[in-house]
């Protein structure tokens, strides 16, 4: 068993600020730092600190190397990363005096990748081996279809949500992991049950696991349900704590573990993430949670 994250590689810029920009505004940030990211990033040192062997696929420009030094020192194996000419992945991020945050995105050379290079990543991996996707690199229904072709497990994190994803070859994955906002956009519901109840019946063969913050998480599977209350503590970032959970709640299944210990794992692990400023930086190794 090998696991793939194809994934986006971004430098944060944070601001904290004491509330959100309003649009016309123009106030002083209280700080400036700056932070190794992207959602694809985030979710291979995940699940790299949580204990699994992960190769993380994608691009970066010139200024990358920080980017690639990051996941090599979370015990990422890096082999795979491709150079582009395009600069590098970078947000620009407002985290408040609540730790809540929103995110800028520009994709620089996570939408650089193509077909040969798609190609030479998967010419590893093959029947019984992980591929995690998100929304931050081009060509997501490629390596969804390739992918499939090739007999992976596939999961994938529709983050940022686009009207693009309803496109994509959906019935291929195996398990979806998403927050109240993407879970909505697919099923209109603004009720995360009757939103999970949607995905599963739509989706039946696949994991779902619909992230709540601060009021826990959701499993479904089919007609199988289950609940995970958020552990509380003083939230001083919430920029990782979904790709946290996420990482760390596939490598509780991945090793064998009951859906309900791998939930609880993930939320021990977000819980740990939020109390910490960054987002690479913030994610905890296994060791940590006791």
């Amino acid at each position: 068993m090998r696991m793939l994250n194809f994934g986006s590689l971004n430098i944060d810029y944070v601001y904290r600020v004491d509330t959100f920009l309003k649009p016309g505004e123009t106030k002083a940030a209280k700080s400036r730092a700056v932070f190794a990211g992207g959602k694809g990033l985030n979710q291979s040192l995940a699940m790299a600190k949580a204990g699994l062997p992960v190769y993380h696929a994608g691009k970066v420009g010139a200024e990358g190397d920080y980017l690639v030094d990051t996941l090599q020192k979370g015990g990422v194996n890096t082999s795979l990363i491709g150079r582009s000419d395009e600069p590098s992945g970078h947000t620009i991020i407002q985290v408040d005096d609540q730790g809540r945050n929103c995110i800028l995105l520009f994709g620089g050379a996570n939408q650089d990748i193509d077909e040969t290079y798609i190609d030479e990543v998967l010419a590893s991996f093959g029947q019984g081996d992980y591929l995690v996707l998100q929304n931050e690199i081009s060509l997501v229904p490629l390596i969804i279809e390739k992918a499939k072709a090739q007999g992976l497990f596939i999961i994938l994190n529709p983050s940022p949500y686009t009207k693009e994803i309803l496109t994509y070859p959906l019935e291929f994955i195996d398990m979806f992991l998403l927050n109240e906002i993407e879970a909505e956009g697919f099923t209109g519901q603004t009720d995360p049950r009757k939103a999970l109840d949607a995905l599963c019946t739509r989706f039946p063969h696949a994991h779902m696991v619909l992230t709540l913050g601060e009021k826990g998480a959701l499993w479904g599977r089919g007609t199988e349900v289950l609940f995970q209350k958020a552990y509380p503590v003083k939230a001083v970032d919430t920029t990782a704590a979904g790709d946290t959970f996420s990482g760390y709640f596939i490598a509780g299944l991945v090793e064998g573990l009951a859906v309900s210990q791998s939930l609880d794992l993930a939320a021990r692990a977000a819980s740990l993430c939020v109390s910490r400023p960054g987002a690479a930086d913030s994610i905890p190794w296994r060791r940590e949670l006791g």
